[in-house]
């Protein structure tokens, strides 16, 4: 027969009457424990009065009722009573002995004054330190100077360096510490918009360089758009002040990229491809395409290279003439003097797209670095205008016949508040003309960081907060005009 065939099932009937019979058994083994108790109760009793003559009263009366039996003693025993609550006195504190203080060497002890500053000591090492500065004068001034100093360390605020102070320091820098060899004046500006943006740059980790930035431009009659990263700026910095770098024999960033053809003559394409590149996007959009994987933060070594060996030579060639190298940009050329403003212009707006893009507070560049672009974006102003005009965007001139070239014509007054503005008399009627304050027409005024974010693009010109006065239709192509000197 299997182990299978010898179990039985479980009955709910049987389980119950074995229930039951365990019931019974306990009711039975509780009498017989009761019914032993009292014998044993009865036998000592016995034998207490064993020789004592019987007393009266405890004789048993057979009329009066059998005495209920005493009760059991409780099976758990009951809680011991305090001593405070027995009356009895209480030992006396004299006599106890607590734990010896401890004696340590001074050396020892002014060890440890900086754990106890920090409240890092056991209590006998606190007691003993606490002890000794009430005795040496030399100790308790330490500890007092270190707990200032852990004060410090507890402050609630953040410890942080200030965000503008790199950018006083690098400022107070060049202004007190003439160099060896001068820079010129009108390239103060991009060395020290290159310094600054190097200095943003220097402490930025994997995810800043890769943290999308939107580059912003107005083209036309709306704003423009492109996304890239970080990296992707530098990169562009680096490719549009490459139109410097050619102009001045250095090396051009794009020679890599634009000279792996095979052999043999440029066909029309390579010619197409080079007229492309000379432009600033088209440069851009040249370099970006020529690496096969995003920029890194390995872009910043060259850009920054570059900046130097661009001050470096129009320091050691330009200090003496007045810079008039053109530098071409391939729709329009500028002379290198104000070739170096305009890229310390576009180093500075792209430093704020970047500083925007990761959160961190980044300010105008010095009023006369400030002053020194705005005064470029004023003389360009009349050559936009005449664009704007020629494409139809613009109303076209009221006057009978062109002005001529050096003459005075209708003159709108550009006034620029702030540390970096001024005044200026824009021609309206030809880019060759003079500006006249007999010939006034019109007025506007405008912060100076507002006027060059409008030049940047960032602001469009109906929203620009200008005080307006005069011929409406004159300022509304002035402004314009000033929004399309913008560019990626």
């Amino acid at each position: 027969m299997s182990d299978a065939d010898d179990f039985k099932p479980y009955d709910d009937g049987e389980d119950d009457a074995n229930g039951d019979h365990d019931k019974e058994f306990d009711k039975d083994y509780d009498r017989e424990s009761d019914r032993d108790f009292d014998r044993e109760s009865d036998e000592k009793s016995d034998e207490s009065h064993e020789g004592t003559p019987p007393s009266p009263s405890l004789s048993p009366d057979p009329s009066s009722p059998p005495e209920p039996a005493s009760p059991r003693p409780p099976r758990i025993p009951l809680p011991r009573a305090s001593v405070e609550d027995t009356g009895l006195p209480l030992p006396a504190l004299e006599g106890l002995v607590g734990p010896e203080p401890l004696r340590l060497e001074h050396p020892v002890l002014k060890s440890l004054l900086g754990a106890w500053a920090l409240a890092a000591c056991s209590a006998e090492e606190t007691a003993a330190v606490e002890e000794h500065l009430g005795d040496c004068g030399s100790c308790a001034d330490e500890a007092r100077r270190l707990r200032e100093a852990v004060g410090l360390l507890q402050r609630p605020e953040s410890l942080d360096l200030d965000p503008g102070l790199r950018t006083r320091v690098l400022e107070s820098c060049l202004d007190r510490r003439p160099p060896r060899i001068p820079v010129p004046a009108w390239a103060a500006s991009y060395d020290a918009e290159t310094a600054r943006l190097d200095a943003l740059l220097q402490d930025f980790g994997d995810a800043e360089w890769h943290a999308p930035v939107r580059l912003r431009w107005f083209h036309e009659e709306g704003e423009t758009t492109r996304r890239t990263t970080v990296a992707g700026v530098i990169a562009h910095l680096l490719a549009v002040d490459g139109l410097v770098a050619l102009a001045l024999g250095l090396e051009d960033p794009l020679a890599a990229g634009s000279g792996s053809g095979s052999g043999g003559g440029e066909g029309r394409q390579g010619g197409e491809k080079k007229s492309a590149v000379l432009a600033p996007a088209g440069r851009t959009e040249a370099f970006w395409e020529a690496s096969h994987f995003p920029h890194t933060r390995s872009v910043r070594t060259p850009w920054r290279e570059q900046t130097h060996a661009l001050v470096r030579t129009v320091s050691f060639t330009g200090g003496g003439s007045p810079g008039t190298t053109p530098i071409s940009y391939g729709d329009f050329e500028l002379p290198l003097r104000d070739a170096m403003l305009d890229r310390a212009f576009e180093c500075w707006v792209h430093a704020e797209d970047i500083a925007e893009a990761v959160d961190y507070p980044y300010t105008p560049p010095a009023p006369r670095h400030l002053h020194g672009m705005i005064d470029l974006a004023a003389r360009m102003l009349p050559d936009a205008l005449a664009a704007r005009r020629r494409a139809g965007l613009a109303s076209p001139t009221r006057a009978r016949h062109l002005v001529t070239a050096g003459r005075p014509g209708r003159s709108l007054r550009l006034e620029i508040e702030g540390d970096g503005g001024g005044e200026w008399l824009i021609p309206l009627d030809s880019p060759g003309a003079m500006g006249s304050a007999d010939h006034e027409v019109a007025h506007v005024a405008l912060d100076d960081v507002e006027f060059c974010r409008l030049a940047a693009g960032h602001i469009p010109p109906e929203e620009a907060a200008a005080g307006q006065l005069g011929d409406r239709e004159a300022i509304r192509d002035v402004l314009f005009a000033a929004a399309s000197l913008s560019r990626m």
